[in-house]
């Protein structure tokens, strides 16, 4: 029997955990960074190789974000360049890299930031809520990614990949954890084999949040800001040789609960501070508010191995079955001081269908060229409504729209080294885009112009990239990359007719390097980049008429700069940090935009003779000029298992809520904290913790309607819990 030294127990313990998601190789004294494989490229690569501004979350430190049942939203800020906010809670979450996104809330509303779901694009804003659970990795690629992932990605991608059933033995997890408001997240995962050939894994999530926000207008207790959610994936891997699988998965969604609360007279005049007497768990209103949400969707992933090349075919089906979201816009009650006239609307979906197919076939050659094609069909199929309501909560308006939306494309790609330390990629793709749009009820909406529109598209996209291997350790790359949203088209809205929104086009330039440092304790990425876009479609919200139109800005210029580090400090202290500069800048002298009720707002721009602001110089709205992340965590190896302590932060600059600037529509900067202290044992089978969301218990606001009184919506309070977590 082999006798073990104290130091080699403790280096054995700490093996067993996996200190925000890095297995430890171990070295003789000193832990080193696993190599993170990511898919930016269509193919399994390590994020090093790829020349393409990239981040992926995964393990703990994505799970440490999850714990206390938050919402996609939770991602924001915490890579560089990246922000997701939304008007509707928990539905509806709209995504800006480097700045770049768009804050339309119409239900056919399209951003240049794709999110993708196992392979599949999730097109429209209310599929992108889909909640996080059981997944092995998120992956954040910033800047266009026409090429190969086309569908609405001029912007960057986030790309969500769920873990898959496996034939090797059964395994899974369990986690519980409870949180202030009597917040509860439940999730597990098991993965069976069922043969030789088949496995299947079944993952689960249950969230829940009591009501805890009074209403003091009807003296009802807890009546606000709970919800309800349950998800669930079923995937089936067949794989009867080694030149074929087949991945089918199944999955569902179920939202209940509040929508929004949006709160009347909520900012101070002439700043941006809270108006006196704000209480998070209190307001005023009159009207209805909730929100329910179902969807569906399944997919076949099949690859086979031809030898020569590869072949992978991926079909996809989406579906909002039910989608209603009401709300008091106005924020407060009838005859409240500083509300002119009361405003009740609810929006929504009463189904949506997507359908998608992709056939791809990738060459396995040995020799320095190496290359990947494919088509791509996608069709969706929506009806969007909005309703107005009374005081009584009688509706006093219904407006029905529909629309069809069909896109084709092929793409091509190609990565040929040009020596052992230099390697040239390139791709094209050719995309033709059609939407269809009719008014199907028109009652009691003053509507100008005809009630059907629509549009087609048809644009080549490319990209073109050199990475130089300046040693074993440290790549430098170069980017230029275009990318092409597809026309977008508003319902009508307060006597404004249906407006549509040209494409828009962007060309980015990117520089960055890549380096693995102190033979491998640490990692550092860094990158810089241009872009210009033209044609950019923008959302004109609010104003005196409440206005919702899509209207084209002549260009839009963004740059800045990414970096992001992780590194081993000690083999039981590691840390991460990361950041990023974002400057957004809308040039074109012609547009003006209405603005809130002078009387009720300050707005900082020039005005002309008729109200109307001037934007040109503004910012993008939505996009802080600065934002920075980072973790510590620090684990002592016990006899029998592990303490540890982690931390999380985010910072962001201020930012504008709209396309004008005022000084109450500003949202002040951010700082947000997180905090975990557990234990784990049994080689990591088992751990306890207990943790704390926004533990300084920032107060923000983030969000505004201007049209009626100084209206705003603000961020999640702090939130305390405990939770319990398995494998087997």
């Amino acid at each position: 029997m082999i006798k073990l030294s104290k130091m080699h127990k403790r280096l054995l313990a700490l093996s067993a955990v996996m200190p925000m998601g890095a297995a430890m190789a171990q070295t003789a004294t000193q832990p080193q960074l696993e190599t993170v494989v990511v898919t930016a490229q269509r193919r399994a690569e390590n994020i090093k190789d790829v020349p393409v501004s990239v981040t992926m979350l995964k393990d703990e430190r994505l799970d440490v974000l999850l714990s206390g049942g938050q919402d996609i939203r939770v991602l924001a800020g915490k890579v560089p360049s990246l922000n997701i906010e939304s008007s509707n809670g928990r539905t509806f979450p709209r995504f800006y890299i480097r700045g770049y996104g768009n804050t339309d809330f119409n239900a056919f509303a399209s951003q240049p930031v794709s999110l993708i779901y196992d392979d599949v694009v999730q097109e429209n804003g209310i599929l992108k809520g889909f909640p996080m659970f059981d997944l092995a990795g998120v992956e954040v690629l910033r800047g266009p990614q026409g090429t190969l992932f086309g569908r609405n990605t001029p912007a960057g991608v986030v790309k969500f990949e769920s873990a898959k059933p496996n034939l090797d033995k059964v395994e899974g997890y369990y986690s519980l954890s409870v949180a202030t408001h009597n917040t509860i997240n439940l999730e597990g995962a098991a993965n069976v084999p069922l043969s030789k050939e088949w496995a299947m894994r079944v993952s689960t999530l249950r969230q829940h949040r009591d009501d805890f926000v009074d209403n003091t207008f009807t003296g009802a207790k807890d009546s606000l800001e709970g919800y309800n959610e349950h998800a669930e994936r079923v995937q089936f891997l067949y794989k009867p040789s080694t030149t074929f699988n087949a991945l089918f998965n199944v999955h569902s969604r179920t939202t209940t609960g509040s929508a929004r609360l949006f709160r009347a007279n909520l900012i101070r005049q002439g700043s941006n501070d809270f108006a006196d007497g704000y209480d998070f768990t209190k307001i005023g209103t009159n009207a209805q508010n909730g929100q329910h949400l179902r969807t569906n969707g399944a997919n076949v992933r099949l690859s086979w191995d031809l030898g020569a090349v590869k072949l992978f075919s991926i079909t996809g089906y989406e579906g909002v079955d039910d989608y209603l979201s009401r709300g008091d816009i106005d924020g407060g009650y009838p005859n409240q001081p500083g509300v002119p006239f009361q405003v009740e609307t609810a929006g929504g979906l009463s189904y949506l269908k997507q359908y998608s197919q992709e056939f791809r076939v990738e060459s396995k050659n040995a020799g320095p060229l190496n290359w990947q094609t494919g088509v791509y069909w996608f069709k969706e199929s929506a009806e969007g409504l909005t309703d107005n309501f009374d005081t009584a909560g009688a509706r006093t308006s219904h407006l029905v729209s529909h629309q069809n939306n069909t896109a084709k494309a092929i793409f091509g790609s190609l990565t040929y080294d040009l020596s052992s330390d230099l390697v040239l990629r390139g791709g094209v793709r050719y995309t033709n885009d059609k939407k269809d749009f009719r008014t199907v009820t028109n009652i009691n909406v003053p509507q100008t112009g005809p009630s059907t529109a629509d549009a087609d598209k048809s644009k080549a996209n490319w990209d073109a990239s050199l990475t130089y291997k300046i040693n074993p350790d440290v790549n430098a790359y170069a980017r230029v990359a275009t990318g092409f949203r597809a026309p977008s088209i508003a319902a009508a809205s307060a006597a404004v007719p249906i407006t549509v929104a040209d494409a828009e086009t962007i060309t980015s330039y990117e520089a960055g390097i890549k380096a693995d440092l102190f033979n491998r304790r640490a990692r550092a990425n860094f990158s810089i980049y241009n872009y210009e876009v033209k044609n950019q479609q923008l959302t004109v919200v609010g104003g005196l008429s409440n206005a919702n139109q899509l209207i084209n800005a002549a260009k839009t210029k963004g740059r800045g700069v990414e970096a992001d580090f992780e590194a081993f400090i000690t083999p039981a202290f590691k840390v991460t940090a990361g950041g990023s500069y974002n400057f957004t800048e809308i040039k074109d002298p012609s547009l003006r935009v209405a603005t809130c009720n002078a009387s009720r707002c300050t707005v900082t721009d020039p005005v002309d003779a008729n109200g109307f602001a001037r934007i040109d110089g503004n910012a993008l709205p939505q996009a802080p000029k600065y934002t920075v992340n980072a973790t510590a965590r620090y684990n002592w190896a016990l006899e029998n298992g592990n303490l540890f302590v982690l931390t999380d932060w985010a910072y962001r600059s201020k930012i504008n809520f709209f396309l004008y600037e005022s000084k109450e529509f500003t949202g002040k900067s951010m700082v947000e904290g997180g905090v975990r202290v557990g234990y784990n044992w049994d080689g990591g089978k088992y751990e306890v913790a207990a943790f704390g969301r926004n533990i300084t218990n920032t107060a923000r606001i983030i969000g505004g309607i201007d049209f009626n009184n100084r209206t705003g919506f603000v961020n999640e309070p702090r939130q305390f819990g405990v939770q319990f977590r398995g494998n087997f």
